[in-house]
C-alpha cells in the first residue's frame, strides 16, 4: 500500500514536471513574443528611413560622382554659388572657367560645381558667356 500512495505520488510529481515544463516552455514562447513586438517597430521605422533617406541619398550621391569625374574642357557649368561659366582646364581638385564676357579666369574646386548646362548653340553669333 505504501508503494502505491508512492506510485501515485510520483506519478503524480512526473506529471508536475511534465507540466512544468510546458509552461516553462509556453512562458519562453511568450518572452519572444514581446521581445519581437518590443522590437518590430523599431526595425520598420529602420526599413522605412533606408528608403526614403539612406538609399535615394545614396543614388543621388553616385551620381554627383559621375558628372564630377565626367567633366571636360568645354563643359558649360553652374557652380554652387550660381557662376556659370565654361571649363578651360581641369586639374585634380580643380577646375579652370572662363567667365564673362571678358572671359575671365577663374578657378573654382570640383566639389563645388553644382550641375554641367545642356547648351545649344543656335548660330555662330551667338556667345556661350
Amino acid at each position: 500500500m505504501v508503494e502505491k500512495i508512492f506510485g501515485i505520488a510520483s506519478a503524480f510529481a512526473e506529471g508536475q514536471v511534465a507540466a512544468d515544463a510546458a509552461a516553462e516552455g509556453a512562458a519562453q514562447g511568450d518572452m519572444f513574443a514581446a521581445l519581437a513586438t518590443t522590437f518590430l517597430p523599431l526595425i520598420l521605422i529602420f526599413v522605412v528611413f533606408w528608403f526614403m533617406l539612406i538609399r535615394p541619398q545614396r543614388k543621388k550621391d553616385k551620381q554627383v560622382k559621375e558628372m564630377l569625374n565626367n567633366l571636360k574642357a568645354g563643359d558649360r557649368i553652374c557652380t554652387i554659388g550660381g557662376i556659370y561659366g565654361t571649363i578651360t582646364g581641369l586639374k585634380d581638385d580643380t577646375v579652370t572657367l572662363s567667365v564673362g564676357k571678358d572671359n575671365l579666369s577663374m578657378v573654382v574646386a570640383r566639389w563645388a560645381i553644382r550641375s554641367v548646362e545642356e547648351v545649344s548653340i543656335e548660330n555662330d553669333a551667338q556667345e556661350l558667356n
